[in-house]
């Protein structure tokens, strides 16, 4: 979900998809899990292909959740994920996270991953979060900080990959370092009441940095991303080549190691 003056900077590529399929409320939801109690009502911001959303769906059974994306094309990500868990208890709907469609205060619970880092106006968007949020229910956020990713072997291929996405995101309206920037943006938009933490994701077995590294070299060349970038005059195809063969050899190495930072807060409303 990107909203209002911006642009989703990863599309829907199969290389994407396979990333974003990966996660779970385990490991992409842990500050929100503790707070979940059976028979609540959940809004998830930005869903994309409803892995965590039917995740979160049988924490809250007896409960409902409600997933919502700025296109009814993005939405049947999402729409096929339940049908093939069972899910009949997860409503959809298009929707911006700047204007959402819900009366005051439906919600006991109002979720969104890796998003605010592509809207265009996060204080506006959690500002509606927290409208529609129930007195007393908790709004929960979670997003990626590009300049805190950290990597070992060093190599020139991945640098390259981080200054272009940074340029790629930021031309498109986001901030790909939003972790950092998530307690900013919750006091601006009226939160008083905010738990403030970070967690990472690791790669470094080898089945991991084949998984990760393989999944960014396609990804640098076929990606929504990728078009961004050879149109805005970012990159040329063989900048994106040489990124991706530098993804390839981090992936091979027996010593690589990610570690990919993540900001999240739990904020009452």
């Amino acid at each position: 979900m990107t909203g209002k003056d911006a642009v989703y900077t990863h599309g829907h590529h199969e290389s994407v998809l396979r990333s974003h399929r990966w996660r779970t409320a385990e490991n992409s939801a842990a500050h929100l899990l503790p707070h979940l109690r059976p028979g609540m009502t959940l809004l998830d911001v930005g869903c994309g292909p409803g892995t965590i959303t039917a995740d979160l769906a049988e924490r809250i059974a007896p409960g409902a959740v409600t997933a919502v994306e700025i296109t009814e094309e993005a939405l049947g990500l999402a729409r096929a994920e339940a049908a093939r868990r069972g899910r009949s208890d997860i409503t959809f709907a298009v929707a911006d996270v700047h204007a959402l469609e819900f009366p005051d205060d439906t919600f006991d619970v109002v979720h969104a991953h890796q998003v605010l880092q592509h809207v265009g106006d996060p204080v506006r968007a959690l500002r509606e979060m927290r409208r529609v949020c129930r007195p007393g229910g908790i709004v929960a956020v979670r997003d990626s900080d590009y300049s805190a990713f950290a990597w070992f072997p060093e190599r020139p291929e991945l640098d390259e990959w981080m200054d272009l996405y940074q340029k790629v995101a930021r031309a498109n309206g986001g901030e790909p370092d939003a972790g950092r920037r998530l307690l900013s943006w919750a006091h601006a938009a009226g939160f008083t009441d905010v738990s403030a933490t970070s967690s990472t994701w690791c790669f470094a077995t080898p089945d991991d940095r084949a998984w990760w590294g393989g999944m960014w070299a396609e990804r640098i060349l076929k990606s929504d991303m990728a078009g961004q970038a050879l149109a805005s005059g970012a990159a040329v195809p063989e900048d994106l080549r040489r990124v991706s063969e530098g993804w390839r050899a981090w992936a091979g190495e027996p010593d690589g190691w990610l570690s990919l930072l993540h900001g999240e807060l739990v904020c009452h409303a």
